[in-house]
């Protein structure tokens, strides 16, 4: 049996990476807090204290006075003003490469548990983050009385009391929010990122995408990946708002063009699955009910209704079928051999990542969610099966 070499044991092995406390700041209008209150994130105790009597209740759950619309959350912006908004303030964080990728044995927190800052003062921020009813498109489903409708783990409505919170709160499922690997940098770092991806795309002599979907680079200098978590997470919030990458205005021939456009499109909404894995925790699935929670936190789309904010993003059109996104993707990664020693190969990522197994969805956030999720697993694959930058001219095809 073919033995691909596994740097990443155990569960969550990122402790060697510098998390941020919280990765994902919320813009100011939608800071969801428990001062906020907001209608989509529940805090239980918040509920049961009396602070929703501040909050005005909706009437249902499209109503008329929606605000927001796909492609308009955030027009116009700069990717300068895009990083400001994602990246907040601290440490600089370049790469989504662990430190012990490629290292032999791994590094030494590499023994699975949580990552060392993991769920710090997430609750504090964000409230308790519940499964919620939803439509196809990840809109909340409000109840009469405009709040939103937790589930339980059979997908029933969960009991509500007259101020919207459980009655019984054991029966809510939580949404685990997967930890954007963004760190938190000054605005004149984030300044210089952006300037650098726009001046890398601009200078491109040729562009193509890695097994996982990142954009690969080829310029003068060289070729590189964009595998900065925060410059992935910009285009992907880019591309949902904009229907381009702005500062950009051509790309090496064709393929790409719909990066550049300015038009929103589903070849826009396809390539943002890929951008959006390669920023998140790699070893956590997502979730439709994560995706749609990252979406409010980052602004994209928003639209509201009382004390309600979501993401509004058509998904009806979206389609994904596995076989036809890595049935000829290959990547070169360590392969354990009969007699335990490894050597670096180039493998079909359809049959080494997901075993010749095709998966067909179409139309809902649910739809989407299975092609993040998929983009992510091979991210995952190609970090804990890694090649060492000194064997790469050492690879058998």
């Amino acid at each position: 049996m073919t033995t691909y070499r596994k740097f990443l044991t155990g569960g969550a092995a990122f402790a060697a990476l510098a998390f941020a406390a919280v990765a994902i700041p919320a813009p100011a209008a939608f800071a969801f807090t428990k001062e906020s209150g907001a209608a989509i994130v529940l805090d239980a105790s918040q509920q049961r204290g009396g602070s929703r009597d501040q909050q005005p209740r909706g009437q249902g759950s499209r109503p008329d006075s929606d605000r927001g619309g796909q492609g308009q959350g955030q027009g116009g912006r700069s990717l300068d003003d895009i990083f400001r908004d994602i990246g907040g303030e601290g440490e600089e964080e370049d790469s989504d490469r662990p430190d012990w990728a490629g290292t032999p044995g791994g590094g030494s927190d590499h023994g699975g548990g949580r990552p060392s800052m993991a769920g710090s003062k997430r609750g504090d921020l964000f409230g308790d983050l519940w499964v919620i009813l939803r439509d196809e498109n990840g809109v909340p489903i409000l109840t009469p009385e405009g709040w939103v409708q937790p589930l339980d783990a059979n997908g029933n409505p969960v009991p509500l009391d007259e101020e919207g919170a459980p009655i019984d709160e054991t029966l809510v499922q939580e949404v685990e929010l997967g930890r954007l690997n963004v760190g938190r940098a000054p605005n004149s770092v984030l300044d210089r990122r952006a300037e650098e991806v726009v001046t890398l795309l601009n200078a491109a002599t040729d562009l193509s995408t890695d097994a996982s979907g990142r954009l690969v680079i080829t310029t003068a200098d060289g070729t590189s990946t964009i595998d900065s978590p925060l410059e992935n997470l910009a285009i992907y919030v880019a591309l949902l708002t904009q229907g381009t990458i702005p500062g950009v205005s051509d790309l090496p021939g064709t393929a790409y063009d719909h990066l550049v456009d300015g038009v929103f499109t589903a070849a826009d909404l396809q390539a943002s699955a890929s951008f959006l894995a390669a920023a998140t925790d790699k070893t956590s699935p997502f979730t439709a009910d994560e995706i749609a929670y990252i979406n409010a936190f980052l602004g994209i789309n928003t639209a509201t209704r009382g004390s309600a904010t979501w993401s509004v993003i058509d998904y009806s059109d979206f389609t994904y079928d596995r076989s036809d996104v890595y049935g000829s993707a290959t990547a070169t990664v360590l392969v354990q051999q009969a007699d335990g020693t490894w050597v670096a190969q180039t493998v079909n990522i359809y049959e080494a990542v997901f075993g010749s197994v095709d998966a067909t969805v179409s139309g809902s956030l649910d739809a989407y969610t299975r092609a993040a999720d998929d983009a992510r697993t091979v991210v995952n694959f190609l970090h804990e099966y890694e090649v060492p930058a000194t064997s790469l001219d050492d690879v058998e095809h």
